[in-house]
């Protein structure tokens, strides 16, 4: 109880090192969501507007993706960038450009694999106008994304939430590194096996306030999409 007492303390002061940790961990889960949604929405886009040889193995490997092990992405990564590896020349293991990429490479499958199904739904009400108009692919594609922006931006959130939360993929390539590459999640773990339950449980009582707001956003932009389609 006395290290809830304090930890909540430690969020009302401002403390500068655990709001540098947020912030860091807000910028990068940001970053990867806005590259992530840039790639991930069309690609969704493409792959329920079309229906091209190889359509449904490209699918089943998104959906394949979704359950991919954080700690094996961060592996993967690590053995690629490391100075023996093939990128090494980068020079970016223990920065947070490859924190980014981690995160990306988890989330994007997340995205399209969601997102996808929720335009499926979308396309089979406008497809039999699309063909009998000859509709073009890319008016195809954009006429579905916005009909369900709103669907979409729930599942963007889902996105957000699942970056913020990742650890294993994060302490691997980012190191840990206090002022650089030290976030929320890895400061937790590295907290918590120090004995540190102050920090620890601030952070922990951020990321929960993090999740709420994601949920009460979601639970908002279901209700602005029932009130859209009763109209």
């Amino acid at each position: 109880m006395e290290a809830l007492i304090e930890s909540v303390r430690l969020i009302l002061s401002l403390d500068e090192n655990l709001y540098e940790i947020i912030f860091l961990s807000l910028k990068v889960s940001a970053i990867a969501l806005f590259i992530s949604t840039l790639i991930g929405l069309p690609t969704a886009g493409l792959l329920s507007s079309t229906n091209f040889f190889g359509r449904k193995p490209i699918i089943l490997l998104f959906n394949s993706m979704m359950a991919l092990p954080p700690v094996f992405v961060g592996l993967l990564l690590y053995v690629i960038f490391s100075q023996s590896g093939v990128f090494g020349f980068m020079k970016i293991l223990y920065t947070p450009t490859i924190m980014i990429i981690a995160q990306i490479i988890i989330i994007f499958p997340i995205i399209v694999s969601v997102s996808t199904e929720v335009l499926d739904n979308i396309f089979k009400e406008y497809e039999e106008f699309f063909d009998s108009f000859e509709v073009s692919v890319f008016r195809r594609v954009k006429t579905t994304l916005f009909d369900a922006r709103f669907s979409l931006i729930t599942c963007v959130l889902t996105g957000l939430g699942r970056a913020l939360s990742e650890v294993g993929a994060i302490i691997i390539v980012g190191g840990n590194i206090v002022h650089y590459t030290r976030v929320m999640t890895t400061t937790i773990a590295l907290e918590t096996s120090r004995g540190n339950l102050t920090l620890a449980m601030a952070l922990g009582i951020i990321l929960i306030f993090i999740s709420i707001f994601l949920n009460f956003l979601v639970l908002l932009i279901k209700t602005i999409t029932k009130n859209n389609s009763y109209d």
